[in-house]
């Protein structure tokens, strides 16, 4: 059994909030154009990995993993990151991440493939349809064009460290956190949530997708955060 840590949901959401504001603050106010060639994709690649990281918050928040004892500060923090990643509303992506859970890789579920094209790219497109708002869209460009002129941050900046890298962790975050686990395996579905974990090491699953990509382990167990997963996972093997 994996014990649910006291007010460690909280402090590692707060963490890692805080790293990626003052990551994205710094990189903000550099100077992109004196910048070396590796800096600038090696900072990319840091962004990615901590946009992939405030959606996995915001997704431990629809489960009351980031504050269990205080709902209300745990849905305050996850609609703050989720509005943060891109705009998006927190009890609507709650309501329909239910939904996911209660028909993982059926019909029905909002992150499944249309039945018709399973490849990675028409389920990708299919599954963003399902969460795409023009409104949303509008605020996103409002906020880019603020920050730039409100706060004088360059357009360049803007893009290389927060646009692209938010857009491309929506595709890391599908790749390992719905395509791999929940694609149907040769030989059918095994188990009644429709999903598998991927083979990773600790670190590797860490760098991949914050062990988002442990999937089966999260169905079973979604009230756990998603730095308890590793330890599910070796729980699942010792049994």
């Amino acid at each position: 059994m994996v014990r649910q840590a006291r007010n460690w949901g909280l402090w590692v959401a707060l963490s890692l909030i805080g790293i990626w504001a003052m990551s994205t603050g710094i990189l903000f106010s550099l100077d992109l154009a004196r910048l070396p060639s590796w800096f600038k994709f090696v900072s990319f690649a840091w962004q990615m990995f901590l946009y992939v990281g405030l959606f996995v918050t915001a997704h431990d928040g629809m489960h009351v993993s980031i504050a269990p004892s205080n709902p209300k500060l745990n849905d305050a923090i996850g609609r703050f990151v989720l509005c943060a990643y891109a705009m998006f509303p927190f009890a609507k992506m709650r309501q329909m991440h239910d939904l996911h859970h209660d028909i993982p890789a059926r019909p029905g579920d909002p992150d499944f493939h249309n039945g018709k094209r399973n490849n990675f790219f028409a389920w990708y497109f299919n599954f963003m349809q399902n969460y795409w708002s023009w409104l949303r869209l509008v605020l996103l460009i409002s906020t880019f064009h603020v920050v730039h002129q409100v706060f004088g941050v360059s357009e360049s900046n803007l893009s290389w460290f927060w646009v692209f890298p938010s857009v491309m962790s929506s595709f890391q975050l599908f790749l390992f956190g719905t395509f791999l686990p929940h694609r149907e395996p040769i030989n059918g579905y095994v188990n009644d949530c429709h999903a598998t974990s991927t083979p990773f090491s600790e670190f590797w699953s860490l760098i991949s997708c914050y062990h988002f990509g442990y999937h089966e382990e999260h169905h079973d167990l979604p009230h756990l955060g998603w730095w308890q997963l590793p330890q599910a996972r070796k729980l699942r093997e010792l049994n």
